[in-house]
């Protein structure tokens, strides 16, 4: 079946990397999993050969249906959904899982991980990911560095990321123009920031403009003028963190002022 770029569609084809990222996934019995863009079903069928609890895949290309169902027929383990990822509701899923292991789409990678923090609260607290490999240098890219970006403080925030391997791009069909790398994020505190707005609105006018500092980004803002000459990647998690409960805290709790 082609793969259709609107889709982001290029498929794992190593058996190799599908047994690292199972091992790595330490999957148990109790385990309820996640997984994005199943496509033919060849990380599904590796998931659910681990005889965890369910398997819920969602998936936007109904050109998969009748692959998928037939799999489902034969795993009753297996809850197919379909729709968008990145809009889907994932609050509906019964039972709720707790893991995600997904070959996403990488051009839905940074919107996709944004929602799916949000469920931490709820108990999704493990992702693991084959990524993009310069999208993962990204998520672990540490302060001080021109690599750094919003979703990246987001986990740094509220727990870690690790790249767990690196990918050829040999290892997909159709062969990408990229290389990937398998990354695990674990979510271990500050479960409330993933779903508070004035968190994720900080971040991004924070680096909305990335030569400017602070005190230009976030102007109008007096709680972060004592970060004011930094610029956005220059701030710790530990800092950003700062920030954000110092405006939290604030009486007024007044949104920036949009940049003129």
């Amino acid at each position: 079946m082609k793969a259709l770029k609107r889709y982001g569609q290029n498929f794992l084809v190593d058996r190799n990397i599908l047994a690292c990222m199972i091992k790595r996934a330490d999957l148990s019995h109790d385990d309820v999993i996640l997984e994005i863009g199943p496509g033919h079903g060849v990380l599904t069928r590796a998931i659910i050969a681990e005889n965890v609890k369910c398997v819920h895949a969602v998936e936007i290309d109904v050109r998969m249906m009748h692959e998928l169902e037939a799999l489902a027929e034969i795993s009753p383990t297996l809850k197919l959904h379909w729709g968008d990822a990145v809009k889907y509701d994932y609050s509906s899923l019964n039972p709720f899982p707790n893991k995600i292991i997904s070959n996403i789409p990488y051009n839905i990678t940074t919107p996709l991980i944004w929602e799916l923090l949000r469920f931490a609260g709820h108990g999704l607290t493990y992702h693991l990911y084959m990524l993009q490999k310069e999208a993962a240098l990204r998520l672990i890219a540490p302060h001080d560095t021109k690599e750094r970006y919003p979703l990246g403080v987001a986990v740094g925030a509220m727990g870690r990321a690790s790249i767990v391997r690196n990918v050829s791009r040999e290892c997909f069909r159709p062969i990408p123009e990229v290389d990937s790398a398998v990354t695990e994020i674990v979510i271990e505190r500050n479960f409330e920031l993933s779903g508070d707005s004035l968190w994720s609105e900080l971040l991004h006018r924070g680096f909305s403009h990335r030569r400017k500092t602070l005190a230009n980004n976030l102007k109008g803002y007096a709680d972060a003028l004592s970060y004011g000459a930094m610029r956005a990647e220059d701030l710790t998690c530990g800092e950003w963190l700062e920030v954000f409960r110092a405006k939290k805290n604030s009486p007024a709790n007044v949104r920036p002022h949009a940049e003129e």
